[in-house]
Formats: C-alpha cells, sequence, structure tokens
C-alpha cells in the first residue's frame, strides 16, 4: 500500500515544476555583492561566482515558499526591487549578533506563532532580504 505522498506522485504527470533551480539577478558589481553574501550571510560561494545552497542542510525546511505580492505592496520597504529572498538560518540570534557586529542594520525582527522567526535587512545595493529561522 503507497503512503499519500507516494499516491500523489503516482498521478502527477510529467511537464511541472519541481522547485526553484536558482535565484539569478542582475547586480552594480557582482563581484563586491557576492563578496559581501559571503561574509555578512555566509553563502558558500563557488568558483563560478555563485552560491550552491542545499535543501538537505541540517534544520532547513523540506521546501520553498513562492509568493506573489500584489504591486503595491510595502513588504519590501525600504527597498525598490520588485523583489525579495528569503534566506533560511539555523541560528538567528548567532547570525543576528554577527551582522551587528559588523555594522549590518537590522531593519526588523519578529517571532511568527506559526513560522518561527524573522529579521529583515538591506545589503549593500539596497535589496530586502529576509531572513527566517523556522519553527522548531
Amino acid at each position: 500500500m503507497m503512503s499519500n505522498s507516494a499516491d500523489a506522485a503516482a498521478t502527477v504527470t510529467a511537464g511541472h515544476i519541481t522547485g526553484i533551480g536558482g535565484v539569478l539577478f542582475k547586480a552594480k558589481d557582482p563581484k563586491a555583492l557576492s563578496a559581501w553574501y559571503g561574509e555578512m550571510l555566509g553563502l558558500p560561494l563557488q568558483p563560478w561566482g555563485g552560491a550552491k545552497l542545499r535543501y538537505d542542510a541540517p534544520n532547513h525546511p523540506p521546501a520553498m515558499a513562492w509568493n506573489a505580492f500584489p504591486s503595491d505592496t510595502t513588504h519590501f520597504a525600504p527597498s525598490t526591487g520588485d523583489f525579495m529572498i528569503n534566506y533560511g538560518v539555523d541560528d538567528m540570534d548567532a547570525l543576528l549578533a554577527k551582522l551587528r557586529a559588523k555594522g549590518v542594520e537590522i531593519l526588523d525582527q519578529q517571532d511568527d506563532q506559526m513560522f518561527g522567526r524573522f529579521a529583515w535587512i538591506l545589503d549593500p545595493e539596497g535589496n530586502k532580504i529576509e531572513l527566517w529561522e523556522p519553527k522548531r
């Protein structure tokens, strides 16, 4: 007997999205911005210039959220960008302490009863970043 998830997988037809394969975006100074993400957020930079993040990292949720916001949302402010990337973190307190020590301004922090802990910062090019420590 198959489980519900196995039943669902068996009924899905070919030709559909299976997940996010990458996040690609323009930057004024890609090398400097990549270096900042490596230094400040610990992204494991690769020789090709980007980072490889694994879904199966310890304590990382097994799924990724995808959500379109209305064009007049203020959720991304003060950034004027059309997107915001949410990064899962393993220890919010440790990361925020590291960021503060390096002079990164924490825009806001919240504890969410359902989803976990959140904090927001800006990268050097003004892109708002959402940090998320999932509820355990």
